[in-house]
């Protein structure tokens, strides 16, 4: 990794984070998602699809909430998503999740991504975050009240 300063502080040994990029960030938040996209997810000009972006924010923004809830979630809320950079396609894609607040029925989540760019002279860079509410929910799709520990 690059000592760019926009880059994930890595909690491996160097020579593992050089290899596997760090599975956790100084924030606190966690790796729960890295995927290339591939030339389907990317318009005329190569740029990929910022709803593409969006849907594997969700993915990711939902596994610790579903860790939490102990069952079914949905997203009730994008709270707030901001596109920094453009994405490539050949770009390895970290995507990071930090909870932020866990209320009765909702857990919301602060979700990073980085780009790991051109493996010859490797760089990484935040690409895009967003905020995103989830709701616990019963068989019926109901809220539901969250576990307690």
């Amino acid at each position: 990794m690059s000592s760019n300063s926009s880059a994930p502080a890595s909690a491996l040994p160097p020579a593992t984070a050089a290899l596997t990029g760090p599975t956790s960030l100084s924030s606190g938040a966690e790796l729960v998602l890295r995927v290339m996209p591939m030339p389907a997810d990317a318009n005329a000009n190569g740029d990929i699809f910022g709803g593409w972006i969006m849907a594997q924010v969700d993915l990711a923004g939902s596994v610790l909430p579903a860790r939490i809830a102990k069952g079914r979630i949905a997203t009730v809320a994008v709270n707030q998503f901001i596109f920094k950079q453009a994405v490539s396609i050949g770009d390895l894609l970290s995507f990071y999740a930090r909870v932020e607040r866990v209320g009765n029925t909702s857990i919301t989540v602060h979700v990073e991504v980085f780009a790991e760019r051109n493996p010859a002279n490797l760089t990484v860079v935040r690409v895009t975050e967003a905020s995103l509410t989830y709701v616990a929910i019963d068989a019926q799709g109901r809220p539901r009240t969250l576990p307690r520990s």
